[in-house]
Order: structure tokens, then sequence, then C-alpha cells
């Protein structure tokens, strides 16, 4: 997830970066704001104040997510659990856990800080604006103040509801986790419910939206469909997480993988490799299996046809790195997520430098399809 996002800088050890989303969502609040809200809300301002308004308050908002986000990053931390970093996206924000938390009473304490903190943001701001009452504080300033200690208001309110995946899900799932001590159980429940939270919100939206209430409708439409997907999701990530944790990539490759030669053409690579075992990836190995890399039909498509018959496989194969390499005692969710990443679907195996074999995805699919299978 979020593999795309725009890193923008470092706080208490967190990564902070955005999902290019979020700059379109950015971009229409505060169009929202400074054509629709302020002018409603405050009138006779010009068309400039409006707008400074509108980009400050969107501004404001940024950083209300980033500390509702921040603030389950340290509580998660406070229980060793390490961190990816946080990013903003479409429907707001995520705090990236590279595992589930170790008990119920983590999963509560990391969940419910998030609507605490959104909640002290609204305080804040409204203490800011009564503060500034008797300063004489301008009209703009009042504005954005109220705007923002509303929407954290908002932001705390929506997030306690009881669908996974947002906060009030977690809490849920804490409480049942901790009634029943089985986390895939409560996982599926809260998941449940976000889903069907989720179909309701897209039935208001159509609601609304054949109501007239186009823009509003289309809004609720989107979270919805947002949150179903979400849930579901979140529910399949654990059921992958707790198939593949401490499964070594060893048991899931191939020890005497199909390999080719540096000096062989492009052309005999397609013909009597690609169309022959219908792989996308293939190690390329030297004399005496010395291993120098890997060529894929991306490689290949690269290069005009008409070179094919006299292009080399050592001319264009890529080097040996992390994105297509990796060790075989490493944790099999490692080599999914590198594949994901990466959008592979092979990774070449290596120890101390040299090939002893390659991992398909394929493979990892059909153990995890069996082994959830057995276990439902």
């Amino acid at each position: 997830m979020f593999e795309r996002k725009i890193r923008l800088f470092r706080l208490l050890g967190f990564e902070v970066g955005i999902d290019p989303s979020w700059i379109i969502i950015a971009i229409l609040i505060a169009w929202s704001l400074s054509t629709g809200l302020f002018p409603f809300q405050y009138k006779n301002l010009s068309t400039r104040t409006y707008w400074l308004m509108g980009i400050i308050g969107t501004l404001g908002l940024f950083l209300s997510v980033i500390v509702h986000e921040f603030s389950h990053s340290l509580a998660a931390r406070k229980f060793g659990l390490e961190m990816k970093g946080i990013t903003l996206f479409v429907f707001g924000g995520v705090a990236e856990m590279k595992d589930e938390p170790p008990s119920p009473k983590a999963e509560f304490i990391i969940a419910i800080m998030g609507p605490i903190s959104s909640i002290i943001m609204a305080l804040f701001f409204y203490g800011v604006r009564f503060a500034g009452k008797g300063q004489g504080l301008a009209m703009p300033v009042n504005g954005v103040l109220d705007y923002l200690a509303f929407i954290n208001l908002i932001l705390a309110g929506f997030n306690i509801l009881p669908a996974f995946p947002l906060d009030g899900g977690r809490v849920l799932r804490a409480i049942l986790w901790g009634i029943k001590g089985n986390l895939r159980w409560a996982t599926r429940i809260t998941s449940q419910i976000g889903v069907g939270f989720g179909i309701l919100l897209i039935v208001m939206g159509i609601f609304n939206i054949l109501r007239g209430n186009f823009i509003g409708g289309m809004w609720w439409f989107l979270i919805g469909m947002f949150l179903r997907g979400t849930a579901k999701a979140s529910y399949q990530q654990l059921l992958i997480r707790r198939a593949l944790e401490g499964e070594p990539v060893r048991r899931f490759m191939k020890t005497d993988p199909t390999t080719v030669w540096p000096f062989i053409t492009l052309n005999e690579l397609v013909e009597d490799y690609v169309y022959r075992h219908h792989f996308k990836m293939f190690p390329v190995v030297e004399k005496g299996g010395k291993l120098i890399g890997c060529v894929t039909t991306k490689n290949v498509k690269e290069v005009p046809r008409e070179a094919w018959n006299s292009r080399k496989v050592g001319e264009i194969a890529s080097e040996c790195s992390p994105e297509n390499t990796i060790e075989e005692n490493t944790d099999a969710m490692e080599a999914l997520s590198t594949m994901n990443r990466n959008g592979a679907s092979r990774l070449m195996v290596v120890k101390k430098g040299r090939l002893v074999g390659v991992i398909a995805l394929k493979d990892m699919l059909k153990f995890l399809s069996l082994k959830v299978e057995l276990d439902e």
C-alpha cells in the first residue's frame, strides 16, 4: 500500500508522506471552502480573502490529520510496534504498522488515541477562538478557527464509529478479541460491520443523488465504497499474514529454476524460454552458475522488435538488487510485500550471492488458499 507516496519530512522518527490522491483532494477542499462554505457563512469579503481562508483551512486540516495519525504511531511505538510511516491519502490518513498489535490492550489504546487527539485539537482551536474574542480577531481568522474546530470534531466522530478499519472498529475488535481471545474471529466480525456500514453509506449516497444533491451524494457513495473495500481487504490481509508468518522463503522456492545465458539473443529468449515456460522473469547466469542478474519481459519490450536478433540478454539484464532477489531465510510475508511493491511475480532466492532457487507468487497463493481453506 502507498508505494507511490511522495515523501515530505521526518518527525520524531516517523516518515510523513502523501499519496498523489491527497493532492487532488486538497485542491478540491480548498476550492469548496473558498467558493462555498466561507462565502456562505461570512458575507462581503473579497475573493482573495476567501481563497486565503480556504488554503489556510486546508493546511489546518492537513495538520489535524497528521496529529491524529501521529497519536496512533506514538502509542504503537510504546507497545514496541514498528511503524513504516504516516501517509495522507484521498480519504484521510493512515499510520502504517508492519504487524498487528500484540494484545487487545495495545489495540484498544492505539485505536482510541486517534479520536482523543482530534477532540483535543478541536478544543484547542475553540480555545484559541475564545481567547482571541476579546482581542478583536478578524472575521476571517475566526472563520478558519471555527472550521478547524468543527472538522476535528467530525474527524473524531466519524472515526469512532464501530466499523473496521475505522478507529471505533479497532476499539470494538480489541474488546471482542479480549473477550474471546481470538483475533481472527474479532477481525471477521468487525470487518463485516465495516462492510455493512460501507454499503449503508453507498445507499445514502445514491439516495442523495436521486434527490438532486449530486456532490454530497457522490461523497457519501465514494466514502462507502472505500470503507467497504478496506474492511474486506483488512480481513484478507490478516488471513494472509497469519498463513504466511514464520514461513521461510525456502519452503516455497523451486530449487531447479530455468536460467538463461547472457549471450543468447532476445529472439531466442522469447521463442525458447518465454513462450515455452510462460515465465516473465528468468535468472541470468554465467558459466559456472554465477548469478549476474535477471531479464524480464518488460526489459525485452523496451527493445525494438527488429533488434531482437542482434541484441543479447546480457545487454539488457537487470543487476541483482533488493527488488528482484531475496535471501532464503527471509519471511514469506516480506517476499510477498516485495512482489507487490515491484509488480513482480517471481523473485530470485540467493545465498551468499549465489542463486539457490526462484520463488513464484502463484506457488505462495496456492499454499495460502489451501491453508486458509483448512483453517476455516
